[in-house]
């Protein structure tokens, strides 16, 4: 008879992402993770396998979670310029622009690292560029082009913010941003 799960799944690997975040990929250790995440060690390996396979569950949920914000962002923004730029600004709150200006690049890292998570990153960069498109241009190809150098620029702006932050992150990139679309229009 199957055990039943004191803690589900998405809290477990909630819980997990964020000692992700604190101390790297590399240093999750079954001990590290069951202490982040309630759970004895003997309980991560019953539902993970092993080490590898944990840190990979933990990274699709995180891919899930920004797909449903991207989704939700997406079909809440209005179809302009300015929303395109408001739903970048979503996916990026200023809460949480040091953590993910910082140990973020730490896990983007395994993103690319990792055939599967990386398949998952370039469909989330599809959607995203599609997404930003449609309020860039009527026209579906120069809309494609646009949303892809919009991302780009929005990640790039993100970058640079991390090492000069004279301003707050959302101020920083929504500038940058906007500078772009007046170009571009």
């Amino acid at each position: 008879m199957a055990r039943h799960k004191t803690i589900p799944d998405e809290q477990v690997l909630g819980n997990l992402f964020e000692a992700l975040m604190e101390s790297g990929p590399d240093s999750l250790t079954f001990t590290r993770a069951a202490t982040a995440c309630g759970l004895s060690p003997a309980t991560l390996v019953q539902r993970y396998g092993n080490r590898e396979a944990m840190v990979q569950a933990i990274f699709l949920r995180a891919w899930d979670r920004l797909d449903a914000e991207t989704e939700a962002a997406d079909a809440e923004e209005p179809p302009t310029p300015e929303g395109a730029i408001n739903l970048l600004i979503r996916l990026m709150p200023s809460e949480t622009a040091e953590r993910d200006a910082t140990n973020g690049l730490r896990l983007l890292r395994e993103d690319i690292r990792n055939p599967a998570l990386r398949t998952r990153g370039a469909a989330w960069g599809h959607r995203l560029a599609e997404a930003l498109g449609r309020r860039l241009s009527k026209d579906r190809t120069r809309g494609e082009r646009l949303g892809w150098q919009m991302a780009s620029l929005w990640q790039g702006a993100h970058t640079w913010w991390a090492f000069t932050r004279d301003v707050p992150a959302d101020q920083a990139i929504r500038r940058v941003l906007e500078d772009w679309i007046r170009g571009v229009e």
